[in-house]
């Protein structure tokens, strides 16, 4: 956490690794399997428990730099009219 109310400038999370509970997870949010097949392959065949963070580049240099809004330190900001960078 960033002081001054710049809030969460690093998010963790451990992955699920059971084939089970991920296909539960999947049909539970109503997502489409075909579009994991890549990830569901990796977990057909054993994995093992494991987690990760993510770096917001774009918190950190909105902290850093002292700016007044998030929105001024995206690099490709997402618009109506702009959906891919």
């Amino acid at each position: 956490m960033a002081p001054e109310g710049y809030g969460e400038i690093i998010g963790g999370g451990e992955r699920i690794y059971e084939l089970n509970e991920l296909l539960r997870r999947i049909e539970e949010d109503h997502l489409n399997p075909e579009d994991y097949y890549w990830y569901i392959d990796l977990r057909k065949y054993g994995s093992v428990p494991h987690s990760g963070f993510g770096l917001g580049i774009d918190r950190i240099i909105w902290w850093l730099a002292g700016l007044d809004h998030i929105k001024y330190a995206v690099p490709y900001p997402r618009n109506m009219r702009r959906l891919i960078p």
